[in-house]
Protein backbone atom coordinates (compact mmCIF):
# COMPACT_ATOMS: atom_id res chain seq x y z
CA UNK A 1 0.00 0.00 0.00
CA UNK A 2 1.45 3.34 -0.99
CA UNK A 3 2.06 6.13 1.50
CA UNK A 4 -0.75 8.31 0.10
CA UNK A 5 -3.26 5.44 0.37
CA UNK A 6 -2.25 4.86 4.00
CA UNK A 7 -2.74 8.54 4.80
CA UNK A 8 -6.17 8.59 3.12
CA UNK A 9 -7.17 5.40 4.95
CA UNK A 10 -6.00 6.85 8.28
CA UNK A 11 -7.98 10.06 7.72
CA UNK A 12 -11.09 8.07 6.81
CA UNK A 13 -10.80 5.97 9.98
CA UNK A 14 -10.29 9.08 12.12
CA UNK A 15 -13.30 10.84 10.58
CA UNK A 16 -15.47 7.73 11.04
CA UNK A 17 -14.51 7.52 14.70
CA UNK A 18 -15.32 11.19 15.24
CA UNK A 19 -18.69 10.89 13.50
CA UNK A 20 -19.79 7.81 15.42
CA UNK A 21 -18.16 8.65 18.77
CA UNK A 22 -21.37 10.14 20.15
CA UNK A 23 -23.63 7.29 19.07
CA UNK A 24 -25.14 5.06 21.73
CA UNK A 25 -24.39 1.98 19.65
CA UNK A 26 -20.70 2.93 19.65
CA UNK A 27 -20.84 3.25 23.44
CA UNK A 28 -22.37 -0.22 23.70
CA UNK A 29 -19.67 -1.64 21.43
CA UNK A 30 -16.98 -0.05 23.60
CA UNK A 31 -18.57 -1.47 26.76
CA UNK A 32 -18.73 -4.94 25.15
CA UNK A 33 -15.04 -4.74 24.28
CA UNK A 34 -14.19 -3.62 27.82
CA UNK A 35 -16.14 -6.56 29.21
CA UNK A 36 -14.31 -9.04 26.99
CA UNK A 37 -10.84 -7.68 27.79
CA UNK A 38 -11.39 -7.14 31.53
CA UNK A 39 -13.05 -10.50 32.24
CA UNK A 40 -16.55 -9.11 32.56
CA UNK A 41 -18.38 -6.27 34.25
CA UNK A 42 -19.84 -6.07 37.76
CA UNK A 43 -23.38 -7.36 37.29
CA UNK A 44 -26.43 -8.70 39.08
CA UNK A 45 -28.14 -11.61 37.32
CA UNK A 46 -31.66 -12.83 38.11
CA UNK A 47 -32.98 -16.06 36.56
CA UNK A 48 -36.74 -16.63 36.41
CA UNK A 49 -38.82 -19.57 35.23
CA UNK A 50 -41.27 -19.07 32.39
CA UNK A 51 -44.03 -18.69 35.02
CA UNK A 52 -42.13 -15.88 36.80
CA UNK A 53 -40.70 -17.77 39.78
CA UNK A 54 -37.24 -16.57 40.85
CA UNK A 55 -34.88 -19.53 40.39
CA UNK A 56 -31.44 -18.05 41.13
CA UNK A 57 -29.51 -14.82 41.60
CA UNK A 58 -25.84 -14.14 40.95
CA UNK A 59 -23.59 -11.17 41.76
CA UNK A 60 -20.04 -10.50 40.60
CA UNK A 61 -17.76 -9.77 37.68
CA UNK A 62 -19.46 -11.59 34.82
CA UNK A 63 -18.85 -11.89 31.09
CA UNK A 64 -22.04 -12.90 29.26
CA UNK A 65 -22.38 -14.99 26.11
CA UNK A 66 -25.85 -15.51 24.69
CA UNK A 67 -26.95 -17.81 21.90
CA UNK A 68 -28.20 -16.61 18.55
CA UNK A 69 -31.61 -18.17 19.24
CA UNK A 70 -32.06 -16.60 22.68
CA UNK A 71 -32.73 -19.86 24.54
CA UNK A 72 -29.32 -20.11 26.25
CA UNK A 73 -27.23 -17.73 28.36
CA UNK A 74 -23.71 -18.72 29.36
CA UNK A 75 -21.50 -16.89 31.88
CA UNK A 76 -18.46 -17.45 34.05
CA UNK A 77 -18.57 -16.39 37.70
CA UNK A 78 -15.85 -17.07 40.29
CA UNK A 79 -14.16 -19.55 37.96
CA UNK A 80 -17.32 -21.60 37.41
CA UNK A 81 -19.27 -21.71 34.18
CA UNK A 82 -23.06 -21.39 34.39
CA UNK A 83 -25.38 -22.15 31.48
CA UNK A 84 -29.07 -21.24 31.68
CA UNK A 85 -31.51 -22.77 29.19
CA UNK A 86 -35.08 -21.67 28.43
CA UNK A 87 -35.47 -19.18 31.27
CA UNK A 88 -35.92 -15.45 31.62
CA UNK A 89 -32.54 -13.94 32.48
CA UNK A 90 -32.28 -10.32 33.60
CA UNK A 91 -28.74 -8.90 33.70
CA UNK A 92 -28.12 -5.53 35.31
CA UNK A 93 -24.84 -3.68 35.50
CA UNK A 94 -23.89 -2.35 38.91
Amino acid sequence: MSKSKRIIFGVMVAVSLLIFAGCESMGRDIKTTQSEWAGGLDRHISVYSQSGTLLAEYDGRVDIEDSEYGNKVLFDLNGKRTIVYNAVVIIQEK
